[in-house]
C-alpha cells in the first residue's frame, strides 16, 4: 500500500466525525502538498527523514512561488502525522515516523486589541449602521463572527442578560454562498453573562428588528436569527466582515481585523479583573492554557503595574 492509497482510506472512512470544513482542510493540504510529494511511496517504508526532508522542502520557493509559512508547514505537518497515527492503530504500521520530525518555529503574532482612542472612534463609527447591534454585540461579548451571525432569539434570555453561545453560521465546504449552522469552534455550548448595556441594546435591535418583521409581511423569513437582513434571512460572515472593514477604513484603522474586537474583549476582561478562567469560558477556548498562551502577556503586565503601584505607595508612606 502507498502513502497516497492510505491517505484515500484514511479521508474516506477515518473522519466521520471530523467538522465539514476541517475534512476539507485536510484534503487540500492532501491534495496540494501531501500527495504530490510522497503519494508514491511505500507505506510500511515510510521513515522519518522522508517526511523531515518533507517539511523542509514545503519551506523553500518553487519556482516563482514562495515557500510556505511555518504555520502552513506546521498544519500540513500535522495531517499527515494524523494521518499516520491512524495507520499505527490499523496496524500499518509499527510507529508514527511523523512524530519526531523539527518543525520550523512558529512566530506567535502580537495581539491587536483596540486601544481607547480607536475603541471610543470605533463605537461612534458604527452609530446608525444597521450592524451597529451585531458589532457591538462581538465587542462586548468576545464572540466570533460565526457564532453572532448564527445567533438565534432562543439562545438570548434578555431578563437573565445571558446568551447561549451553541453553534455558528459556516459556509458549506465546497458551496460557495451556501451557508448552515453547525456546532461551534470547540464543539462544545457557553453561556455568557453579558452586561447591562449590552442587554439594553439587543432590546432596542430586537424592537427594530419587530418593525422589519411587520412590513416585510409575508416576505419574512421565519428563521429566527438575531442578527439578520430586512426579509429574516441570515447575514453572509462575508458582508459582516466587508461592513467592518469599511468602518474601520472611515476612522484611520484599515488594518484592523473583525477578530480584533474578540481580542479586545479579552484584554478588557482581564484588565477589570476577571480571572483566567472566567475569560477562558466567555471566549470558548477548549483550555485555561490556550487562553494563557494568548493573553498570558496581559495578566504579567497587570502584575507589574500592580508592582509599580504598590511601590509608590511604600514611598509615599
Amino acid at each position: 500500500m502507498t502513502v497516497g492509497e492510505w491517505l484515500d482510506i484514511w479521508q474516506n472512512d477515518f473522519l466521520g466525525g471530523v467538522k465539514p470544513m476541517t475534512v476539507l482542510n485536510y484534503s487540500q493540504h492532501i491534495k496540494n502538498h501531501i500527495k504530490p510529494a510522497m503519494g508514491a511511496l511505500k507505506l510500511d517504508s515510510l521513515n522519518t527523514h522522508d517526511i523531515q526532508r518533507f517539511c523542509n522542502n514545503l519551506a523553500k520557493p518553487q519556482g516563482d512561488k514562495p515557500g510556505l509559512s511555518p504555520k502552513t508547514i506546521k498544519c500540513v505537518h500535522g495531517v499527515l502525522h494524523k494521518a499516520l497515527s491512524q495507520a499505527v492503530k490499523a496496524g500499518y504500521l509499527r510507529f508514527n515516523p511523523a512524530s519526531v520530525c523539527e518543525l520550523p518555529r512558529v512566530e506567535r503574532k502580537e495581539i491587536e486589541p483596540l486601544d481607547s482612542a480607536a475603541m471610543n472612534a470605533f463605537v461612534q463609527a458604527v452609530q446608525g449602521h444597521r450592524f451597529k447591534a451585531l458589532y457591538l454585540t462581538l465587542l462586548f461579548t468576545g464572540m466570533r463572527r460565526g457564532e453572532v451571525c448564527g445567533l438565534t432569539w432562543d439562545c438570548v434570555n434578555l431578563e437573565k442578560g445571558t446568551i447561549l453561545v451553541n453553534k455558528q453560521l459556516q459556509n458549506v465546504p465546497g458551496h460557495p454562498g451556501e451557508f448552515r449552522l453547525v456546532s461551534t469552534k470547540s464543539g462544545k455550548g457557553r453561556t455568557i453573562t453579558v452586561a447591562a448595556s449590552v442587554v439594553s441594546l439587543v432590546k432596542k435591535h430586537k424592537a427594530v428588528q419587530t418593525a422589519e418583521r411587520l412590513k416585510a409581511g409575508t416576505l419574512w423569513q421565519n428563521n429566527n436569527f438575531v442578527f439578520c437582513d430586512e426579509v429574516g434571512e441570515h447575514l453572509s460572515p462575508h458582508t459582516v466582515y466587508h461592513n467592518y472593514k469599511r468602518i474601520v477604513a472611515s476612522i484611520g484603522l484599515p488594518n484592523a481585523r473583525l477578530h480584533d474586537l474578540r481580542r479586545t474583549f479579552a484584554v478588557l476582561s482581564l484588565q477589570n479583573g476577571d480571572d483566567l478562567k472566567t475569560v477562558q469560558d466567555n471566549l470558548g477556548h477548549a483550555t485555561a492554557a490556550f487562553t494563557l498562551d494568548v493573553y498570558g502577556h496581559v495578566s504579567e503586565k497587570m502584575k507589574e503595574d500592580s508592582a509599580a503601584r504598590m511601590e509608590a505607595y511604600i514611598k509615599a508612606l
